[in-house]
């Protein structure tokens, strides 16, 4: 058995041949996207943030929203840019989404791609320390948000408080319990899988990642997936962590399917993140679903994941991607052992 989500990156665009042409209809439709999944039987909804971009951001309401609106799918991001967050303000945040939607919340979070501005995160107030790059200030902000997210008393109480607190020293309110369990961790090496796992993270493994020793892309994803569980078990955690891997996968089943995806990628790629960084990209699946079925058997990364996320072409329209995601759960799924 495997949880089966969508990821949905949230792009608009004016322009005649998308459904979604503003940030509201992307931001109504992704609420309605989620409630078409859970009615299927899919186990989640997890949506990417970008900044400065025709494209999803600010998750918190988002999230909230879908929350209200759904009953017992999982709902998450995969991933919020730590260079771009303050922990303090981001658990309150995440704090009352997580209470709204019944402790549903799997947030992924990550020291972010390259963005549509340059250094970006500078026009939301935040500098890297003296030593450290932006990549390091993304990870100290996500071990502030993990530390904080434990829900211990920090802050000294004013002896002359509005109203009463309870005794000790406070912390963030509105507390939820259980959700430092569900935090994640988007790697996009080796190392920073095996970083995560020592930190009690779960790992999100996306279509990416850097390119260390030149093998096929699902090969080197399973590769990092079993780094991480093995700095898992090392470090000792009771629980069991779970990991995602994305990929794009459509069961072509009608016309309309061939028409969108009948030439679809078939091959890895290889590109650069930045002028230092060469990674690898997965390729997509898109065939008739025998052929498909027979494809992903081959691989391993998703045999190595417990949670898979489709991800979706949002600017398609919500009653599309409903048929792609019931195509993959009914003529894929059940093949593979995933339902």
């Amino acid at each position: 058995m495997k949880k089966i989500g969508f990821l949905s990156f949230g792009h608009w665009t004016p322009s005649p041949q998308s459904q979604a042409r503003s940030a509201g209809d992307v931001l109504r439709q992704s609420i309605d996207l989620a409630v078409e999944a859970e009615r299927l039987g899919m186990d989640g909804a997890y949506f990417r943030v970008h900044h400065f971009a025709r494209q999803l951001a600010s998750p918190f309401p988002l999230l909230a929203a879908v929350g209200a609106r759904t009953q017992k799918i999982e709902i998450g991001t995969a991933v919020i840019d730590m260079r771009y967050e303050n922990p303090h303000y981001m658990v309150e945040d995440a704090g009352s989404a997580d209470l709204i939607a019944g402790s549903r919340l799997q947030l992924g979070i990550s020291r972010g791609s390259p963005e549509q501005v340059i250094d970006g995160w500078r026009y939301f107030g935040y500098r890297p320390a003296e030593g450290e790059d932006d990549a390091g200030m993304g990870r100290r902000h996500a071990e502030e948000f993990l530390e904080l997210l434990r829900g211990r008393g920090f802050a000294q109480p004013n002896p002359r408080p509005m109203f009463a607190n309870p005794p000790g020293l406070l912390r963030l309110e509105p507390y939820s319990e259980g959700l430092r369990d569900r935090i994640w961790w988007g790697a996009s090496s080796n190392a920073t899988a095996v970083w995560a796992a020592k930190l009690e993270m779960n790992l999100q493994s996306s279509t990416l990642k850097n390119d260390e020793t030149g093998e096929p892309f699902h090969i080197q994803q399973a590769a990092q997936i079993r780094a991480f569980r093995a700095a898992w078990k090392e470090a000792g955690h009771n629980r069991t962590p779970r990991v995602s891997v994305s990929r794009s996968i459509f069961a072509l089943v009608n016309d309309l399917d061939r028409a969108y995806f009948g030439r679809d990628q078939e091959n890895d790629t290889i590109g650069f993140l930045d002028a230092r960084t060469r990674a690898i990209f997965g390729r997509s699946y898109a065939a008739e679903p025998d052929v498909l079925i027979a494809q992903l058997r081959q691989d391993e990364a998703i045999a190595e994941a417990d949670t898979l996320l489709l991800t979706v072409p949002n600017q398609l329209g919500v009653a599309y991607n409903a048929h792609v995601m019931e195509a993959i759960l009914t003529t894929v799924a059940p093949s593979l052992g995933w339902r």
